[in-house]
Formats: C-alpha cells, structure tokens, sequence
C-alpha cells in the first residue's frame, strides 16, 4: 500500500532504517505529540535499539524493516521468513509488542514476501508514495507531484552529509500544512 483511502485530511509519516539516533528528534517528536512510524532494520540500529525506547515512550510506533535490509524480491521462501520473523522476534524481546506492519526493503517484494510476512503475524504491507531523502527534496512514486490526504511518506536514513532527521521532518510538516493536511498515527488507518 502506497496510500491509505480515507477522507481525513491526513498524511502519515514513516521513518526508516534506524541509523539516525537524534534525540533532539525524540525531543521533536514529544513536543509535537507527532505519531510517527518507525520500520527499524536490526543490522541498521545496531546497538541503538535505546534511542527506539525513548521513541516509543513519547509515542512513536515500531515496526519491522527486516533483519539486514536485503532485498527480498526472488529470495526462497525461508530466508524471507528468517528476516522478516527475525526482526519480529527481536522487536518483541526489546519493546514487548510484535508488529503488524512490514516494509520491504527497498519496497520490493513478491508473493514469497507477502506469505512469509503472514507467517510472522504482519498483517500489512506498508510502501510509500512520497519520500524525503537527504537533500530535503520530495519525490513521488506515483501520481501527482504534490501530498494528498491519505499518502504515506518514507523518511529513510540520511547521508551524514545531508539534513538531518528534525530539519527533513520540519520541512515535511511545512508542507503538510501548507497542503492544508495533518499527520495522522498511520496504525489507526491500517
């Protein structure tokens, strides 16, 4: 899914890999109240996974971006299901929860993916239509050039050279507001 249908005035904001551990962002985030989306990758975060704790005691969810970020599209059935159960299983040992939304790296994947992300208790299948790379630029995968209620935006992981996590999300909700939408807890829609 690239979108969610929905005719609330809503945009959903992601936040992939785990590399950047900024806790002016956790600051961000709390004093916000924004409901973000975190797809975490277990090689990525390394061993961050505390800076992902404070994350979600200010309300950011988390969720699986797979064990090492491999591109799962033409992978046999059990490596699938090792990355994609993997990550699930180290996601409840530290936060307690397992998490029903699953981004494939990349955002590819194939029938394989769909039934071993089933397997392990993910019930959807999260891509983006929008997304903010280090430059701070949008780009879109699809369909008109501008936010749209509804659209899901992936923030990876920047360059170190690029902007950080906090100036990429502020830039992100100007637009947002300017479009006349707000962010929306994209688990209440799934």
């Amino acid at each position: 899914m690239h979108r969610v249908p929905t005719r609330d005035r809503v945009i959903f904001l992601t936040y992939d890999d785990g590399a950047e551990k900024d806790p002016r962002f956790v600051d961000m985030v709390r004093e916000l109240r924004l409901p973000v989306s975190m797809f975490l990758t277990d090689s990525v975060v390394g061993p961050g996974y505390g800076h992902f704790a404070r994350l979600r005691a200010v309300g950011a969810s988390i969720q699986n971006h797979t064990l090492d970020h491999a591109a799962l599209r033409g992978l046999p059935y059990a490596g699938q299901r090792a990355e994609i159960c993997g990550q699930q299983s180290k996601l409840r040992a530290r936060f307690g929860v397992r998490p029903r939304l699953f981004r494939p790296p990349y955002g590819t994947y194939d029938t394989t993916t769909l039934r071993a992300a089933a397997h392990c208790g993910v019930t959807a299948v999260v891509l983006w239509r929008a997304a903010m790379e280090g430059d701070g630029e949008l780009t879109y995968a699809k369909g008109p050039r501008r936010l749209r209620a509804g659209d899901i935006v992936s923030v990876p992981s920047s360059e170190p050279t690029g902007l950080s996590l906090r100036e990429r999300t502020t830039r992100l909700l100007r637009e947002i507001q300017a479009r006349g939408l707000t962010v929306g807890r994209l688990e209440d829609y799934v």
